[in-house]
């Protein structure tokens, strides 16, 4: 059975287009994927994106546990910060990629993906110790994304938790719009913003409070149409299509969350081995130079030999041209290395860019 988000309603009801995602329905597109694009790059914007996972895990141990079954190091975070990772398994390949957020050291929250929860809860279930309680609050959170550079000034007339004061990647537990609710400043677009983690109960009167507060800045509800192609000009990976069993994060460009010089971990083993071989291949980025839209599956090429293929790719509403990344062979990810997409049968000049495609100051507010 397809599951709705406490939002449904007000989806229907802006007619936004429905379509089953990660057992969700959940909404596509509003206005259009590149009006509602542009609205994030340049005001503000929210997102539904209940479907995403939460666990707790609690506990004297929980620190060691989490230290053992993600790739990051844990036990640098300080209560209050939130701390972007992955869990992968013994061959270094990815079982999703995550968020950690402490609370104190006996209590902890992993954000997952949506489409994985069942598979991640069972894994971390797994690997659970003496002294470590796992708990699966997925389906009594609610989650808003709220993006843009207006955002801080529309929530702060909300709240009187200085929005100003939670840095990149932390987050305050307080009130906004009257609820009770987790605070959260991560992001997924490369815009300033917010993420509102609250009780479903709670979750019309707040998407009502936050659109009244923000009608003179424009607010819009935005899709997961613009979401991805968001995500995409900053080149943050996504599960399932750019990162998953059969890659590792040494290949994906993940080396700065994989602690190879701390503790044990899961997968550690073998992934010192893939750094110190070298990966055989690497998740590039790049743009047309030709007019053409990279799509997932397009194989790319350098001169005829074939030397990689794309993992998402898009036309760039910011941009007006096709870019995408891809993983592709290690000789050929040299930033400025020119090579051809395949379209069907017609090769398309492209190059390798460094990322993000278009400048975001996600640390200012």
């Amino acid at each position: 059975m397809i599951k709705q988000t406490p939002f449904h309603d007000r989806h229907i009801a802006l007619e936004a287009k429905m379509h089953e995602f990660a057992g969700y329905m959940m909404p596509i597109s509003y206005t259009g994927i590149n009006q509602e694009h542009l609205q994030i790059r340049n005001k503000i914007g929210v997102f539904d994106v209940s479907h995403m996972g939460e666990f707790y895990v609690e506990g004297e141990h929980a620190e060691d546990f989490l230290q053992y079954i993600t790739v990051n190091d844990v036990k640098q975070l300080v209560d209050g910060q939130a701390q972007y990772s992955a869990m992968c398994y013994p061959d270094g390949g990815i079982v999703d990629d995550l968020i950690v957020y402490r609370f104190n050291q006996y209590k902890y929250m992993m954000v997952v993906n949506a489409s994985n929860i069942e598979k991640d809860y069972a894994w971390a279930g797994e690997h659970l110790v003496d002294g470590v309680t796992l708990s699966d609050h997925s389906d009594e959170t609610a989650l808003l994304a709220i993006q843009g550079p207006k955002t801080l000034k529309v929530l702060q007339s909300l709240t009187d938790v200085n929005l100003k004061e939670i840095e990149f990647y932390h987050f305050s537990v307080g009130k906004l719009a009257g609820k009770e609710m987790i605070i959260s400043r991560t992001g997924y677009t490369g815009e300033p913003g917010f993420e509102l983690y609250h009780d479903p109960k709670d979750s019309l009167e707040l998407w009502d409070a936050i659109f009244k507060a923000g009608e003179n800045e424009d607010i819009q509800a935005v899709g997961l149409g613009a979401r991805d192609t968001l995500r995409l000009e900053m080149k943050y990976a996504l599960y399932g299509n750019d990162i998953d069993k059969d890659t590792n994060p040494i290949e994906a460009g993940l080396g700065w969350i994989t602690k190879l010089n701390g503790d044990n971990f899961v997968g550690k083993e073998e992934l010192m081995k893939v750094k110190e071989e070298q990966p055989s291949q690497r998740l590039i980025a790049f743009k047309m130079l030709d007019r053409g839209i990279p799509r997932q599956g397009y194989e790319l090429y350098h001169d005829d030999i074939r030397v990689g293929k794309v993992t998402s790719g898009t036309m760039s509403p910011s941009l007006g041209i096709g870019i995408g990344i891809g993983y592709i062979q290690r000789e050929f990810s040299k930033i400025g290395t020119e090579i051809l997409l395949d379209v069907r049968g017609k090769r398309l000049k492209a190059i390798v860019v460094k990322p993000p495609f278009v400048d975001s100051s996600p640390l200012e507010l």
